[in-house]
Order: structure tokens, then C-alpha cells, then sequence
């Protein structure tokens, strides 16, 4: 679906306040919240390249997270249905992650908003760069 199709789509909802089901509304600000934490996309963006990977290598490729960050987001992850988590019953325990297809779905659509940076780099790096210059006068 292009870009032009979701802004059809968006357009052509009713906004009425009674049209907007409060369960989904709940839903969006809940995952939206999610995907905007740092640590979410990386770690999306790891599984996506790697397929199925352990435990350690998946915190060695996510560079800067703690093993407690990387435990947390994985849960939330797999609570939400993005990422599969497979124990294995062996000594030492092993256990393997990888994304489920919703995860891969939404590895997709992250991917619009990567190829937007990639268009729009230079443009936000002059922004910051004049915001900068502005500050310092003041």
C-alpha cells in the first residue's frame, strides 16, 4: 500500500466521537508508546536482520542496553505479540527470539519512517544546527 492509500483511508473515517472505539484508541496510544521507545526499534531492527538469535547475541547487537532493558522490552515485545520467545530445556538453559509475522509487519512500516530520515537528513541536521546557532545569542 502506497502512502497516498493510507491518507485516502484516513480521510475517509467518520471522526465523530462516537465513531472512535475507545478500545482502540486505548490500543494506539499503548503501542504507539511502545515503538517510540529507542530500545523497542533496536532491538525490532536487530531481529529483523539476525532472523533467530540467543539471548546474549541479540544484547551484543543492541550496543548501549542492559540485560535488565533488553529483558523488559523483549517481554513487552512478546506481550504484545511482536516477538516469539522459544526455551529450550537444556542445562545451561537456552533460549532463542525472533519476530512473529505482526512483528515483521511492523519492521515494515518502521521502514517508511527510516526511508523519511534517510530523504530528510540534511534538512533536519540544518534545523538543529540553526536551532543551535539561535541558542547561543540568547
Amino acid at each position: 500500500m502506497q502512502w497516498q492509500d493510507y491518507e485516502r483511508a484516513l480521510q475517509s473515517r467518520p471522526y465523530e466521537p462516537a465513531a472512535i472505539n475507545p478500545a482502540i484508541e486505548q490500543l494506539v496510544h499503548e503501542i504507539i508508546g511502545r515503538i517510540a521507545d529507542k530500545w523497542t526499534m533496536l532491538i525490532l531492527e536487530a531481529l529483523e536482520q539476525a532472523g533467530t538469535v540467543r539471548f546474549t547475541q541479540l544484547g551484543k547487537q543492541v550496543q548501549g542496553i542492559s540485560q535488565k532493558m533488553l529483558t523488559k522490552t523483549l517481554r513487552q515485545m512478546e506481550s504484545d505479540g511482536l516477538v516469539k520467545r522459544v526455551v529450550y530445556p537444556v542445562v545451561p538453559p537456552r533460549v532463542e527470539y525472533s519476530l512473529t509475522t505482526l512483528g515483521h509487519s511492523l519492521g515494515s512500516a518502521f521502514c517508511g519512517v527510516w526511508l523519511w530520515m534517510e530523504a530528510h537528513h540534511d534538512q533536519i541536521e540544518e534545523a538543529r544546527h540553526q536551532f543551535a546557532l539561535s541558542n547561543q545569542k540568547e
